[in-house]
């Protein structure tokens, strides 16, 4: 959430920090800051709350310098407050960080043995005082950082100054995004190209393990090892990404294409290689979660079938109690509720009506706490919930909400590690789920490059009106949420089962003219979904199969097996919901509906 620039140019830079705090307030903040350096002094602003009551400080006592480093803060480490807003200093050093740094007690404690004082509850103001420590002996600001960041466990994007070195600003990422702007004569840092689009269009992606030094009139990066190595430059040239169609027909589809970045982006900060970072929930999360013994969740829509998802994976690898209603239903009757349960609700926009409305009865229930994943900071469900993990989707324009959906499951399966790892998760399994969220985003990559094979198996659903999901366990709710966008744009009438249903019921309907949709993994299930698909071809029924390519399924005149690649199980679920977000897509698109604007819906439901 936290959000950074920095500059280092041949004019005064504190304009330049302050409008890109401004272009980041989109990401959601608590308090705001910058510091520069004139006249071989460190200057420093803070204030609580906005942007703008940064730049009224600025403005009432102004601040010039032609380097300097800014910071937006959600908090971590510490409630909201000046003491703790970035940046943090030591003496001669100020830094900016976005993302936890795990071992900072264990720093913290050194650094005090060695005489540091502290003023902040921040795991930041540790980077400071060690850089500190480390100056001297390194004889740089580079090499200060790179011994530094040798010793932080956990993730990171920096950006440092020193009035030893007036004219340089050097940064560092791991695990946590940052670019480097280049200018004419002048260079910045952002935790997002969107913070220096008045600035400049081009940009340096930093990759994992960098570190940059950066003036006015150079930029050197260096890797991992220390070794010097050049990156490329990008050019940005849309003028409003978030508004602009770009290349695509529909914003629907440019955001099913957007998701592998998104993924990316909600997992940046959050996650070490092995282990989920509790400090990204907010500042009490862990005594929160140390309590916690059982889970509510509350949405609507697509949020409820994320919230569906999310409890196979509560109760199968936490063995966590996990119960999930409509809030539209849970809203009007009585519940009973457990000992210590974390109340859990879901929503792209944070101003559902019927999930805000639950949130605040559930103040009077007995709740533990509550917690919201939502892709709008600032937003009514955020400010009122008392912990918030935003999924980082941006602006989602299409209605039929699809990169918000698969940002919300891994935002959930983060929130399960972080309370399965104090229940019945063991250490080798968090990691093994980590390791598994690393994979995604290349994995949802090499499915939406099949997307033209989707288009193919389309055109079967044109002339249709009615068609069957089916997907068994965790993959039902995966049925449903395909099924739920068929319907929202095409217009097309589609239910989901579990594929153990068919029998029950469901079965009466298949007939030649009946599209069946199975989601099929290779898990434990598979033997059993083929034989409730059997029963569909028993009957004449025509298959559409999204299958694991492992999973043994053939075509012929009945069935058309659509190949994924083989995944880990634990985000198997999410992986399939992007090919059924496509096939949506296209029988929309052949059958000339609305895509972005489908009739009688809105994109935020807030009334009841």
């Amino acid at each position: 959430m936290c959000g950074i620039v920095g500059a280092a140019a041949q004019r005064n830079v504190t304009k330049i920090l302050v409008e890109g705090l401004k272009r980041l307030e989109y990401r959601g903040y608590d308090s705001a800051g910058l510091a520069v350096i004139c006249d071989q002094q460190l200057t420093l602003r803070k204030a609580l709350g906005k942007v703008a009551g940064l730049e009224e400080k600025c403005i009432a006592n102004p601040v010039k310098g032609v380097v300097g480093i800014a910071h937006t803060r959600w908090a971590t480490h510490g409630k909201p407050s000046e003491l703790n807003a970035h940046p943090h200093s030591s003496d001669h050093i100020a830094v900016v960080h976005n993302g936890i740094i795990e071992n900072h007690a264990q720093l913290r404690q050194r650094l005090r043995n060695q005489g540091y004082e502290f003023v902040s509850e921040t795991d930041t103001e540790v980077i400071s005082h060690l850089l500190h420590s480390l100056y001297d002996q390194a004889g740089s600001l580079r090499e200060a950082l790179r011994l530094a960041i040798a010793e932080f466990d956990g993730a990171y994007a920096l950006g440092v100054i020193s009035t030893r070195e007036p004219d340089t600003l050097v940064c560092a990422r791991s695990g946590s995004p940052l670019v480097v702007g280049v200018g004419f004569e002048e260079n910045f840092i952002a935790s997002d190209p969107l913070a220096l689009r008045q600035v400049t269009d081009r940009f340096i992606y930093l990759e994992e393990g960098d570190l940059a030094v950066v003036t006015a009139a150079n930029i050197e990066i260096f890797e991992q090892s220390g070794k010097p190595v050049t990156r490329p430059v990008d050019r940005i040239t849309e003028t409003d990404e978030a508004s602009d169609k770009g290349q695509y027909r529909h914003f629907m589809l440019k955001e099913i294409h957007e998701q592998t970045r998104v993924l990316r982006n909600t997992l940046q900060g959050r996650v070490s290689k092995t282990a989920v970072l509790d400090g990204c929930f907010g500042t009490d999360a862990q005594t929160i979660f140390d309590q916690v013994e059982a889970v509510q969740i509350l949405a609507c829509g697509t949020s409820y079938h994320a919230g569906m998802i999310a409890r196979y994976w509560f109760e199968d690898w936490a063995g966590i109690p996990c119960a999930v209603e409509v809030a539209s239903e849970y809203r009007y009757r009585k519940s009973v509720v457990r000992p210590n349960t974390l109340f859990v609700s879901i929503s792209q926009s944070g101003e559902t009506a019927d999930t805000l409305a639950a949130l605040r009865g559930s103040r009077e229930s007995g709740y533990l706490a509550s917690l919201t994943v939502c892709n709008v900071a600032n937003s009514s469900l955020v400010r009122e919930s008392d912990l918030s993990l935003m999924t980082l989707a941006g602006p989602e324009i299409g209605v039929a909400s699809t990169k918000a959906f698969t940002s919300q499951l891994v935002a959930l399966q983060l929130l399960v590690i972080a309370l399965g790892k104090r229940a019945a998760m063991s250490r080798e399994t968090e990691a093994e789920l980590v390791a598994a969220l690393h994979q995604l985003p290349g994995l949802c990559e090499q499915v939406l490059a099949l997307d033209s094979q989707i288009v193919r198996i389309s055109e079967a659903f044109t002339e249709k009106k009615n068609a069957l999901f089916l997907g068994r366990g965790v993959d039902y709710p995966i049925a449903m949420e395909g099924a739920l966008k068929l319907k929202e744009i095409s217009y097309i009438h589609a239910e989901a089962y579990p594929a153990g249903e068919l029998k029950h019921g469901p079965l009466a309907l298949v007939d030649d003219d009946m599209p069946v949709v199975a989601v099929a993994p290779n898990n434990e299930l598979l033997e059993k979904l083929k034989s409730n698909l059997e029963e569909v071809q028993a009957r004449g029924g025509k298959l559409f199969v999204f299958a694991d390519e492992s999973a043994g399924f053939m075509n012929d005149g009945n069935t058309t097996v659509f190949n994924l690649p083989h995944a880990p199980l634990s985000i198997a679920p999410i992986l399939y919901t992007l090919p059924l977000q496509l096939l949506a897509y296209h029988v929309a698109v052949l059958k000339g509906t609305d895509v972005d604007q489908p009739r009688n819906l809105a994109k935020s439901v807030t009334v009841e």
